[in-house]
Formats: C-alpha cells, structure tokens, sequence
C-alpha cells in the first residue's frame, strides 16, 4: 500500500456524510466481519461518535491495507447509492484526487483504482494483498520445442531471442492493463484484472502471435521460427507473490491444460465458458467451438494464416 495518500480528506468526507452508524456498515462491506469495538478497545455499551468513528476507520483502514478498497466502496455508494438510499459525499472528489496524486488511476469500467503505468508497473496493480481473490482471466503461453531451439542454437542468439520474445509479450500484456505473474525457461503466464479484462487476455494473446510472426520474418537469428502455444481462460484467481501457489490455482491449471491439449503451434485457444461472454464480432476470428477428445473441455480456436473453420 502507497504511503503518499492524504487520510485527512478521507476522515473530513466521512464526518461531513454520514452517521457513525452508516460509516461503521460501509466499513464492514470493505472488510468483513469489521469490528471497530475491538480494534479501538473503545466501550461497547457507549456509541461512536462521528468525529471518532471516522478517524478510527481510517486508521484501520490504512492499516489494513484497505484503504484503497474502502475508497471504492465510497464511490460506490456516491454513484449507486445503498439500500434504496441517495448519498451525496461531501468531499468525495478531494479524496479520489489525493488517491491519484499518490500514484493511481481510476478505471470507471470496474470502478477500481490502479497505478499509474506511467509511473510503475507492479505485480499487484498497487493494489492486492497476499491471498486477495479477484476474478480475472489468465493468459498460459508455451515455447513450442523450446529443448530441441536451445540445443540446436548458440546461447547469445538463445539469449537474444527470448529477450525480444519476452518484450514482445509484456508489451503485448502490460498495453492491456494485465501484468506478467510468471517467465519460464518455456512459458509465461499472464494476469488480467482491469476493464473487460477477459477481452483485453484475449487481445493480447493475437497481439502476441502477430507480432511473433512480423519478428520471425524480419529479426529472428535462430536457424527456425519461434513458435507459441496460447490459452486463456478466466475464473477465480487468490493473489500471491509465490509463483508456485499461483501455477497450482484451478483457473491457471485448466489454462494449462487447454494451452497442452487444445492448442496447435501458432494459435491462440480459449476456453468456452470464456468465449460465451464475448461479442460476435470477436468470436467471429475464431474456429467454431471444438472439444478435446476424451474430455468435457470445450475450446474456440484463433490461428495465423488459418481460415475459419
């Protein structure tokens, strides 16, 4: 959590807007089970003040790490309202300006802060917590024949190649607000979280195999064409800075196995679920939906110099 907001305007919008008791409920659907008795020892059978609750809320909101979250909640509720009831927050806009003068920007498709990319590119967006769950969708990409290129190839054009491969793939995930999570020695694995983010994975994924192929063309040394093998595939994903618990999530696991079993060399595949939510003008780049023999798994397939089949 950035150390450069300004809770003072969060504490003022708070104790211009509401009661102690409408303050506390929004606390707590930030954080579940929020107990602002316990976390400021003050006495149960005495009611908060508004002056106080605001600046224990805060407090514990910061220190929590969910201030950014609790935010969120606020413009929510500016903007929906709650339970039937209109809310006009005064202040509210000092409060988002500070957030983005602390390094963020507000994406209104999710109604989510993020940092700025201007800035910094993070692993977390600026924002999750270890063990944080998010829907999001994931990006698996494989080196076709990554053994047989090292083996057949001098290292300093290895080195090269894979240092061009791997630019290529973070521009191509980075542009579309996703971030890098792992880099093998024969794949990556992409995260998406912002916007229509099963979309933007999706997006990517062609932007990828476009690009490898101008790059195959033009400036690739090996003595073969690099080849890739792309899935997507989007679903519940817990945050963490240790890789190994992020490749053994479900949702990455059955990108895996779709990328393993679905996908030729050069072709991007999405899972079905995946490809339901998406607009026809999209899906209309893609292969008729398709199953893995032997499995229950449905796929769509994107392919270079492939007709639609």
């Amino acid at each position: 959590m950035s150390n450069g907001f300004s809770p003072r305007f969060c504490r003022k919008c708070l104790f211009s807007s509401f009661s102690a008791d409408d303050m506390i409920r929004f606390a707590g659907m930030t954080i579940p089970d929020y107990d602002i008795y316990k976390n400021s020892g003050y006495p149960r059978d005495r009611p908060f003040g508004s002056q106080d609750a605001a600046n224990q809320i805060v407090l514990d909101m910061v220190k929590s790490g969910y201030y950014i979250d609790f935010i969120e909640t606020l413009i929510s509720i500016e903007n929906n309202g709650y339970m039937g009831r209109v809310y006009k927050l005064r202040g509210l806009d000092d409060v988002i300006n500070d957030v983005i003068e602390a390094g963020f920007s507000y994406d209104n498709a999710t109604g989510q802060f993020f940092e700025d990319q201007n800035q910094q590119i993070t692993r977390n967006w600026g924002r999750l917590l270890e063990g944080d769950e998010r829907q999001m969708a994931v990006l698996r990409l494989d080196i076709v024949g990554n053994s047989l290129l090292v083996k057949e190839n001098p290292h300093n054009l290895i080195d090269k190649a894979y240092s061009d491969l791997r630019e290529i793939v973070t521009d191509a995930i980075v542009s579309r607000l996703g971030r890098l999570w792992v880099w093998e020695g024969d794949g990556a694995l992409g995260v998406f979280m912002l916007g229509k983010y099963s979309r933007m994975a999706i997006f990517s994924g062609i932007k990828i195999l476009n690009e490898l192929f101008f790059y195959n063309k033009m400036r690739n040394k090996l003595n073969t064409d690099i080849k890739l093998r792309i899935s997507v595939h989007s679903g519940d994903m817990i945050f963490s800075e240790d890789d190994k618990k992020c490749l053994k999530t479900d949702t990455v696991q059955k990108a895996i196995n779709l990328e393993s079993k679905a996908a030729v060399p050069n072709s991007l595949v999405i899972s079905e679920s995946l490809a339901v939510s998406q607009d026809q003008d999209l899906l209309n780049v893609f292969s008729n939906a398709k199953t893995v023999s032997g499995t229950s798994m449905k796929y769509r397939t994107y392919h270079l110099n492939q007709e639609k089949a």
